[in-house]
């Protein structure tokens, strides 16, 4: 018998990192700004968490994070500028990023990682299970992950993964999880969690990308969770501690992701990202894919 649980109204972006491996576009610009196409990566995310029904937002950001506030925000010398030279194409973009959600903002004083991260949301986010969106993780909304978790935790209670499968030497590059299968087929109940492991301790080839579901208990958790691996309050372990305990705070389970992402805290996917959105765009794609092609045969010849 399907059981009834809190419905989440709550997304949690934690924003606070450094955007190292961008430096050095990232010294004066949070690397969430960075454009994919016309649009800066964290709208996207906001956008997934509106489409899932949680339009209800709070960021975690840090220092010279300024301009995602910014970004959210009206921007009314520009609106009335575009409202005067008649553009109302660029001003309904403009005015789109401002209307998606409520959006809330608090600081992570001291980076000690996502744990730490999403514990800086308990005080906003209270007794209700949550969403968690990373933002170097970009889901095609033709895929509703996010939509599919929330169902699953709605069913089981608990919190809920998102699971991609990846090849043995890339799942050092990730949180990895023990799994057992469901009577979904692409549902796994989690049994263990294990952050970074080296190919040959792995317990799966089943990564853990960047959206959860979870279970409010987590701040309990997290709040006794010593640093682990970079000397980082990490996730992970505080899920570990969920998915080998149901008493605390109900079960794990994983949605298993075999859809379209975009990884755009690598600089290579990143630029594969761009490439890949532009060329599905109705009003970039046709003539992007045509020179793309030109260029790719020019280049064939020449090697």
């Amino acid at each position: 018998m399907t059981q009834s649980h809190p419905r989440i109204s709550k997304a949690v972006i934690p924003a606070a990192g450094l955007g190292t491996r961008f430096l050095p576009a990232t010294k004066a610009t949070p690397k969430e700004m960075l454009p994919v196409v016309d649009k800066p990566a964290i709208q996207y995310v906001v956008e997934e968490a509106v489409s899932a029904g949680l339009d209800d937002v709070l960021m975690i950001t840090g220092r010279n994070k300024r301009p995602l506030e910014d970004h959210f925000d009206r921007n009314y010398e520009l609106e009335s500028a575009l409202q005067k030279k008649g553009d109302a194409g660029r001003l309904a973009k403009v005015q789109e990023s401002s209307d998606l959600a409520t959006m809330h903002y608090v600081r992570q004083g001291d980076p000690r990682g996502l744990g730490h991260a999403v514990l800086c949301a308990a005080p906003h986010v209270g007794h209700e299970p949550f969403a968690v969106l990373l933002g170097d993780d970009l889901i095609d909304p033709r895929d509703p992950l996010l939509q599919r978790m929330i169902e699953v935790q709605e069913q089981h209670g608990g919190s809920v993964i998102a699971l991609m499968e990846v090849a043995p030497e890339q799942i050092h590059l990730y949180g990895c999880a023990a799994v057992e299968t469901t009577a979904d087929g692409d549902v796994v109940k989690v049994t263990g969690l294990v952050e970074k492991p080296d190919p040959a301790d792995a317990p799966s080839s089943y990564a853990i990308i960047g959206r959860y579901v979870l279970d409010p208990h987590i701040f309990d958790i997290l709040r006794k969770t010593e640093p682990g691996r970079g000397g980082e309050i990490q996730l992970t372990d505080a899920l570990q501690q969920l998915a080998t305990d149901e008493k605390v705070g109900g079960p794990v389970h994983g949605v298993v992701f075999k859809g379209r992402r975009y990884d755009t805290g690598d600089r290579g996917d990143y630029l594969r990202a761009i490439v890949r959105l532009a060329c599905e765009r109705e009003d970039l794609g046709p003539d992007f894919r045509t020179w793309l092609r030109s260029y790719v045969a020019e280049e064939m010849q020449q090697s």
